[in-house]
């Protein structure tokens, strides 16, 4: 009996020790994000490419009314008319793909997935 209750003795140590030190670690903070990508990097970009696409839309009405008709439809037909509005306008393509530019080189440097975003 008593090698039996050396033996739960041991193992409860050995578990609280385990246990000590994941809680220790579990409440280390995360390391920093990478220079420049941080969520607030990504606002002031955001921001940007936000405010920079606003005044693309009001200066290119055609194209606002193209965005703005695709509301309410099933994302496979309005991913399937983005495709075609921009395969048959490659001025905007070229346009809109510089307007976020930025935003694909913030997510290419800190390592984001690219957005899931048709490409334009």
């Amino acid at each position: 009996m008593s090698v039996l209750v050396r033996s739960a003795g041991a193992v409860m140590i050995a578990g609280a020790a385990l246990l000590g030190s994941s809680a220790l670690a579990a409440s280390q903070p995360p390391p920093p994000p990478a220079p420049n990508c941080s969520i607030a990097d990504q606002a002031g970009i955001l921001s940007g490419v936000s405010a920079s696409l606003s005044a693309y839309m009001f200066t290119h009405p055609e194209v606002n009314w193209f965005f703005t008709s695709l509301r309410g439809l099933p994302p496979d037909e309005r991913r399937a008319k983005v495709q075609a509005y921009m395969d048959s306008s490659p001025q905007v393509t070229a346009e809109l793909r510089g307007i976020r530019q930025p935003m694909t080189d913030f997510r290419a440097r800190c390592g984001l997935p690219p957005a899931n975003m048709p490409d334009a």
